[in-house]
């Protein structure tokens, strides 16, 4: 399916909710990169969002909350990743944590885990906030691709694929660091932003 993919601006923003809301694609520029939103409940949305990405059907996606509620409605937190959320969120920073047994398993792709990050963006947090769920935002580009910095990338990319983008740019180069907190000892699974130093001061103090 080709779309007329519509030009946005932070200023539409009950167009992106309403848009989310009705289980279409949204690209935003985020805290690090930009990125490719959909309600994460939404099987529907989901199809959308890998037929865009050309995404391979094993790799889940990973989730972007407004609160530390919504962390806790979806995934089960221990001490040690409490002490984590705390310190780097909202930020740069993706925890895996085991999922609940009501998360349905195509939001995971299958998978025990799920990736959440609160990002350090007011406009998105209120986004995800108002549209009254979690979101799943992988990267914005074709899967393989490099990751998008401006809208312009984007439309390089997937112009004709999602329902929209928000004009504009990310305002990080790097990808957020990825950590694996499902077992005792934590996991660092992409480098990123936030140091191991740092991680590793919080988790063990």
């Amino acid at each position: 399916m080709r779309y007329k993919t519509l030009r946005l601006t932070k200023e539409d923003r009950e167009s992106v909710i309403q848009l989310l809301q009705k289980e279409e694609v949204v690209a935003f520029p985020t805290d690090t990169v930009y990125g490719a939103a959909i309600r994460y409940d939404s099987p529907l949305a989901m199809k959308r969002l890998k037929r865009a990405k050309h995404r391979p059907e094993s790799k889940p996606f990973p989730m972007m909350v407004a609160d530390f509620e919504q962390i806790y409605e979806v995934a089960v937190v221990s001490e040690k990743a409490e002490k984590l959320m705390h310190a780097f969120m909202p930020g740069a920073i993706t925890l895996v944590f085991p999922k609940k047994e009501s998360v349905a398993d195509f939001v995971t792709n299958g998978f025990e885990t799920i990736a959440i990050r609160m990002p350090d963006d007011n406009w998105i947090r209120e986004v995800i906030r108002k549209s009254g769920h979690p979101l799943l935002v992988p990267s914005a580009n074709l899967s393989g691709e490099h990751p998008c910095h401006t809208s312009e990338e984007v439309l390089k990319q997937l112009d004709g694929r999602i329902k929209a983008v928000v004009l504009g740019e990310s305002e990080r180069a790097l990808s957020s660091t990825i950590v694996d907190v499902t077992k005792e000892q934590y996991r660092i699974l992409r480098q990123g932003p936030i140091p191991e130093e740092e991680i590793r001061t919080v988790w063990e103090g």
